[in-house]
């Protein structure tokens, strides 16, 4: 996925009211960027971090600005991590256009946004003649607190052990289901950081034991694009 139009580079003043970022430009002009990211974001929100932001082109946007990537200074070293949240879906739905992701070969469609589940809506249902449909559900990983290891969830994320759930159904009733974590950043393995969210590890524990698929992709993050790059090893 390139971006549109070139990032613009910032400084990190703060970050504020989960969605909310004061920046500064090369000028010093001061800006509020808008952070599509409800997590933690542990090591990320370091005042005076570099940054890259997006700019709208709709006039009637509150926030000119979104923040996008971050120069983070992680475990093994400083890189790149992309920490918009509202960019895996489209990650996912490009690497499956392009053939890319083993796991859903033979699935011709991803319909986005189906209910499913106790009020909820998967992220994608797959389907394809002759293959059972499978609900794919997508999180995104940004925390790493060991060099190489990308782990999920950075907070506590009741709403995505309930999607663990859900999906269990899912295959309990006879259907295929499946988790793709998108790491936007470089890892080599992945796991659930199971000390800030046991209830979160309890749920991934039962669906991962009922059959559900447990995939995690990390990408190549740059000033250019974001890009699924290959599958790395899920822990367990």
């Amino acid at each position: 996925m390139r971006f549109s139009a070139p990032l613009i580079e910032a400084r990190l003043i703060r970050r504020y009211k989960r969605f909310l970022a004061d920046m500064a430009l090369p000028d010093g002009t001061e800006v509020t960027a808008h952070c599509a990211n409800p997590g933690a974001m542990l090591g990320l929100n370091v005042p005076g971090a570099r940054t890259l932001l997006s700019r709208s082109t709709n006039p009637a946007r509150k926030l000119g600005y979104s923040w996008e990537l971050v120069e983070a200074d992680l475990p093994g070293g400083p890189q790149w991590v992309g920490i918009n949240t509202l960019r895996p879906n489209a990650l996912v739905a490009e690497a499956f256009r392009e053939g890319s992701l083993a796991p859903l070969l033979g699935y011709g469609h991803l319909r986005p946004e189906v209910r499913y589940g106790r009020a909820s809506r998967v992220d994608f249902l797959a389907t394809g003649e002759g293959m059972a449909p499978c609900h794919v559900e997508v999180k995104n990983c940004h925390l790493m607190r060991q060099a190489d290891l990308a782990e999920f969830p950075d907070c506590v994320a009741a709403r995505s052990a309930r999607h663990m759930d859900d999906l269990a159904e899912v295959v309990a009733t006879g259907g295929r289901a499946m988790l793709i974590v998108v790491v936007q950043m470089h890892a080599t393995r992945f796991d659930v950081a199971r000390d800030i969210d046991p209830a979160f590890d309890r749920a991934f524990t039962r669906a991962r034991a009922a059959g559900v698929a447990v995939h995690a992709y990390r990408c190549r993050v740059g000033p250019d694009a974001v890009t699924i790059a290959d599958q790395i090893p899920v822990a367990g």
